[in-house]
């Protein structure tokens, strides 16, 4: 099986330099430099899809702009292009979201993936009207995916839960195909989630002895609901021909971190329910120093920016060879950034993914059926 490869759009702005917030912290000055202007936008969407990238992933939350309406805008702009739409269940009717999925589906040629979000940030959340806490989002989280995959296979749904009600509900046309469902966090109750519901089971991109336990821990729950998920990681990615000039680059990028915005990131970050950023703070622990926590894994990024906040750092042929360790674990979709997203496109695009494609380890979504079909996958 080739390799998945999805891109990042940048709603909440891109630049030279890192936009950090995110995860109830806002986005820093430098997502002024590039607008999430749907013109930008389209122009990151038209490389990626040219470069070989399956989708994009578009973020949720306060911060940016939102993913439905930016999608669906920038996919009239783009031909084969997915989009990974981020969203949260909590601000939208389960009823309502599967007939926006299935008109989505429709209009832009069944170019849609959904990352369901639950959202880790109560402060947050609480904007825009949900008081519940973190356990009952998830809760609640399980019934909205219990009803809109019913809603898609054409049912009509009854349900009366805990925190969710509809009756005779009911979809006039149903979403062809069926979107797939992204799914990511790392407490008790999300592992739970994703195994009942999920298609992929994303992380973010910690070490990969951390990815491991977690893998096998989702992998376990998941058979006992009998059932077989996907695993995919999210990750900033710089690379370049040598690998002294990929860490000078990762160094310029800390050399524009100043400390009172640090500090400040760093306390927003501190107040998160989310147990992955928890994961995440921990790697860097909010200081500059020993950022390198496994070979060309940086841990720099999370010093200014909420959610992912790793990144592949080295040459090309380097850069390939970690994504073979995180493939040998059981990871088959990689969904990256970098900054600015347009040019990293490129560093990446035309660099790493010809060096996987002659190892048989991935194929570009648009290249022929009997060329796709006659690789072979990585093992091990």
């Amino acid at each position: 099986m080739s390799l998945t490869f999805h891109w990042f759009l940048p709603t909440n702005g891109d630049s030279r330099h890192v936009v950090g917030g995110g995860h109830g912290t806002p986005a820093t000055a430098s997502g002024r430099d590039r607008p999430p202007t749907v013109a930008y936008l389209s122009q990151i969407a038209r490389a990626a899809e040219g470069l070989g990238f399956t989708g994009a992933l578009t973020p949720t939350g306060a911060w940016c702009e939102d993913a439905w309406l930016t999608t669906a805008m920038v996919s009239q702009n783009s031909e084969r292009l997915k989009f990974l739409v981020a969203f949260r269940p909590g601000s939208v009717s389960p009823t309502l979201a599967a007939q926006m999925a299935s008109t989505f589906q429709r209009q832009t040629g069944g170019r849609l993936l959904l990352n369901v979000v639950t959202g880790g940030e109560s402060h947050e959340q609480r904007a825009y009207g949900d008081f519940l806490d973190k356990d009952a989002r998830y809760r609640r989280t399980g019934e909205f995916l219990q009803i809109v995959r019913a809603l898609w296979e054409g049912r009509s749904v009854d349900l009366h839960g805990e925190h969710l009600r509809v009756e005779d509900a009911r979809l006039s046309r149903v979403p062809d195909p069926v979107p797939e469902v992204y799914f990511g966090g790392s407490s008790p109750i999300a592992a739970e989630v994703a195994a009942r519901h999920a298609d992929v089971y994303l992380t973010w991109g910690e070490p990969p002895a951390q990815v491991a336990e977690k893998i096998a821990r989702i992998r376990y729950l998941a058979a006992r609901h009998g059932r077989a998920l996907r695993f995919g990681i999210r990750l900033h990615v710089i690379t370049r021909d040598g690998a002294g000039q990929a860490w000078a680059e990762a160094e310029r990028l800390l050399d524009g971190f100043d400390a009172q915005t640090v500090r400040s990131v760093q306390e927003g970050l501190a107040r998160s329910e989310s147990e992955g950023q928890r994961r995440m703070l921990a790697l860097h622990g909010g200081s500059r120093d020993g950022l390198e926590i496994h070979p060309n894994l940086w841990a720099g990024i999370g010093l200014v920016r909420g959610g992912a906040g790793t990144a592949l750092v080295g040459s090309h042929d380097e850069v390939a060879e970690r994504i073979k360790e995180y493939h040998a674990l059981g990871i088959d979709e990689f969904v990256l950034s970098g900054y600015p997203h347009l040019e990293e496109a490129y560093w990446f695009g035309e660099n790493v993914l010809p060096r996987l494609a002659a190892q048989g380890l991935w194929t570009h979504p648009a290249a022929p059926a009997a060329v796709r079909t006659s690789r072979v996958p990585f093992a091990g």
